[in-house]
């Protein structure tokens, strides 16, 4: 796939009520090769998230995350270290995400440039219906306590990190940039800088075409139908499990945006949109030792993006901000060794 259609893909999602690109791998230009860049070590974990425990869609207790070890952690065994956590978009796990921002590669070739070195963790939560939203639900499970509370804690108990919050980074790109502003702006306690890259939903979500879902839905017997249904439409159904849970609804066990409930419901979801709740979070916000936004001149999310930027300025949030020449994902790995890394090591302790 090219990234012109990706990008096509994702504005699609947007008109859907959600912005990403398409499941299929998408093409990302790697960042250059640093001459002399040292290797890093990979390692594939499981972790279980106490957080994610009785989700009634059925979604994985336990998982998948990657930990991406600097040059020096296996030859400097006293040594510890600061940690970015970084998290992936709608409709990839954490293996594509990888892949996307051309890991190793692009890691390397930032701590090669004189980026400090640091421990890289990047965990999966994608859904049955591709993507967990970041977000707190009894349908999905609570990605955001499992992420600010689980993974942190596995880290910091299996390796040697500086367990402190100014030495914790989030990143999030797409989805995950949604997660991050979620995230940080909800838990300055636990992270001690934050980077938003091209965040999703960040606007109240509109009703897309709720009432031939509903439809859908009801015919459905299993989430197995559910999960058969069209990509676009289950970007819908994502947002509906974050966002509006139900649990006397099965097999969806969520409400939609349809007849008497629709007021009700674009309201939940609107509670979940970070431009509608950043003023609460002004002070926690402040706490940030550093906070950076991005987003490509040809990315359908720049004017929200752009207005997170607008708010934070009207309160004093000290940030940096910038719209860079690119789509959605077309720089996403160039911005991840150029701009990302490089920020955590300005700004980590």
């Amino acid at each position: 796939m090219d990234v012109r259609r990706a990008t096509t893909a994702g504005l699609l999602c947007l008109a859907l009520g959600i912005a990403i690109p398409a499941p299929a791998q998408v093409e990302t230009e790697p960042p250059p090769a640093v001459p002399g860049a040292q290797p890093v070590t990979v390692e594939r974990i499981r972790i279980r998230g106490a957080a994610l425990e009785g989700n009634l869609e059925g979604n994985a207790v336990e998982r998948e995350v990657l930990v991406i070890l600097p040059p020096s952690y296996a030859r400097e065994p006293e040594r510890r270290y600061p940690v970015v956590y970084a998290l992936h978009g709608y409709s990839i796990g954490a293996e594509q995400w990888a892949k996307e921002i051309h890991v190793p590669q692009s890691i390397e070739g930032a701590y090669g440039k004189g980026a400090r070195e640091m421990i890289v963790v990047m965990p999966d939560s994608k859904t049955l219906h591709n993507g967990s939203m970041y977000s707190a639900s009894i349908t999905t499970g609570n990605f955001e306590a499992f992420i600010a509370r689980d993974v942190v804690s596995y880290i910091d108990a299996h390796y040697r990190t500086i367990s402190r919050r100014e030495s914790r980074g989030l990143v999030g790109h797409s989805m995950g940039g949604y997660g991050a502003s979620r995230i940080g702006m909800k838990h300055a306690d636990v992270f001690g800088s934050l980077y938003i890259m091209s965040p999703c939903c960040l606007s109240p979500r509109a009703a897309g075409p709720a009432d031939k879902l509903q439809a859908l839905v009801d015919e459905a017997k299993t989430t197995e139908d559910l999960a058969n249904l069209p990509f676009g439409l289950r970007t819908t159904l994502a947002v509906a499990s974050a966002w509006s849970p139900n649990p006397k609804k099965p097999p969806l066990y969520a409400d939609l945006p349809v007849g008497d409930l629709r007021d009700n419901v674009l309201a939940r979801w609107a509670a979940n949109a970070p431009l509608a709740f950043v003023d609460q979070y002004i002070q926690e916000l402040k706490r940030y030792r550093g906070i950076a936004i991005d987003v490509g001149d040809q990315d359908g999310l720049k004017t929200d993006t752009e207005r997170l930027h607008e708010i934070l300025d009207t309160w004093g949030v000290e940030h940096t901000f910038e719209i860079y020449p690119g789509t959605h994902t077309s720089h996403v790995a160039i911005r991840f060794q150029e701009h990302v890394l490089p920020f955590f090591s300005r700004t980590l302790e």
